[in-house]
């Protein structure tokens, strides 16, 4: 290790053994040819943040490059390195690596520059240095939230081809380190691997890009209490509507527009976290098919109260109209003699009132059974006639009104919707989660 007491004796060996500084090695290796192979390894120190509405990670990162550079070479009796902070790396030649598809970056400089350079007598270069990038990430949501995702660290040499720059991984897949300690609040990260292959540029050529790819899956606890079970109870008590008496008109009403709002809230906060993706997401699906029952609820309630008006009044026009014919036949009745039969009295004017109705025609026998009758037996067989005739068109009656009961029993329609609502919402519940999951 180079003491820090003689600056001056530093400067003066690399003007002796570097020259200029600025340009490439002289490195020549009949098996890859005149380019110059720099050797990467990464260490990640955290994965600070991923970000789904600006669809990228922020990383910190310990980058190494290795190569050989004979101009740095020098004797040294103990074999022992040579190790210089980042003041002397504008001396020499260093590869121009940068990271694709970054939006910024920068080199952590606090309490100085985080930069190293070691050299070893035979001319071989440590180069490493701390960097935090925020960079792209192409995201699916397709799924979410129950996705995962994969995004990619690119390294790349920025003015040197692969006829000049050869960069690759220095041990292959173990050149990649993590911190056992990383972590992040939304994600659980599934591994890390290294790639690496040629990128081409239709006006410079073929360059070596690397690449640092990790898997992210995300946990769902946090969507389920905040988004899926608030969406589940909303629609859960738009249904004890069904149990509410009919002409509960505010109830009702305040109930299903307070869950209507709810719903749109939590709509609206989901995707106000979000970026405005031009498909449709799996917890779209599920928020906007909760939104339709919680909507079907209310016009249920909307056609409950339209058939009760509807029957309202229509047996307020039945009752009016049975009132004035009861008027107009107690009007015609006036105290005459009554007549015996069976075990009441009947009036004669009680016996004409009954004169509306149809009798069923006789046949000869019982004319002449009639005929022989005296006048006070005639009117008993005429109303027991009467009265037969009668109980017939109550049961026509009572039969026709049970169909339209069917139809116009609003409390028929509470009851179906009280088993068919949540049996919708349940299977649509089981397609969901098997899809998905």
């Amino acid at each position: 290790m180079i003491s820090p007491l003689a600056p001056l004796l530093i400067f003066s060996w690399l003007r002796e053994h570097v020259g200029s500084g600025h340009t490439r090695p002289r490195w020549f290796v009949l098996t890859l040819g005149p380019a110059i192979p720099v050797g990467v390894d990464v260490q990640v120190e955290s994965l600070d943040s991923i970000s789904e509405v600006d669809m990228d990670f922020t990383m910190t990162l310990y980058l190494r490059h290795y190569w050989k550079d004979e101009r740095l070479s020098f004797t040294s009796s103990t074999n022992k390195s040579m190790t210089f902070d980042g003041r002397l790396v504008k001396k020499i030649w260093v590869p121009d690596v940068f990271f694709v598809h970054s939006k910024r970056s920068f080199i952590h400089d606090t309490t100085t520059e985080n930069i190293m350079l070691r050299v070893f007598p035979d001319g071989h270069v440590l180069y490493s240095l701390r960097v935090t990038v925020t960079a792209a990430c192409n995201m699916d949501f397709s799924r979410f939230p129950l996705d995962s995702q994969t995004c990619s660290l690119e390294l790349e040499s920025y003015a040197y081809t692969d006829e000049d720059l050869m960069l690759y991984w220095k041990s292959g897949d173990e050149s990649l380190s993590t911190d056992d300690r990383i972590s992040l609040s939304q994600f659980l990260i599934q591994k890390f691997h290294t790639t690496s292959r040629l990128a081409f540029y239709s006006s410079t050529g073929w360059y070596n890009r690397l690449y640092i790819n990790f898997t992210l899956r995300r946990h769902i606890f946090f969507f389920l209490l905040q988004t899926y079970f608030p969406a589940t109870l909303m629609v859960m008590l738009s249904w004890v509507s069904f149990w509410i008496d009919r002409r509960a008109v505010p109830a009702r009403v305040s109930l299903g527009i307070t869950t209507v709002l709810t719903m749109s809230t939590i709509i609206t906060g989901v995707n106000a976290s979000m970026p405005r993706v031009s498909y449709i997401k799996a917890v779209d699906i599920y928020l906007w098919v909760s939104f339709v029952f919680v909507f079907l609820s209310v016009l249920e309630y909307a056609a409950v109260n339209y058939l009760s008006t509807v029957q309202d009044r229509r047996e307020r026009k039945m009752r009016e109209r049975a009132r004035s014919q009861s008027l107009a036949c107690t009007c015609g009745i006036s105290h005459t003699r009554t007549m015996t039969m069976l075990d009441g009295t009947y009036s004669e004017a009680d016996t004409n009132s009954l004169a509306g109705y149809t009798e069923d025609p006789m046949g000869p026998e019982e004319e002449q059974e009639m005929r022989g009758v005296s006048v006070s037996e005639k009117p008993e067989h005429m109303v027991v006639h009467l009265s037969v005739s009668s109980e017939s068109t109550a049961t026509k009656k009572k039969r026709s009104s049970r169909a339209l009961n069917i139809m116009q029993n609003t409390h028929a329609i509470d009851k179906y919707s009280r088993m068919l609502f949540p049996g919708a919402y349940v299977f649509f519940n089981l397609i969901y989660w098997s899809v998905y999951c």
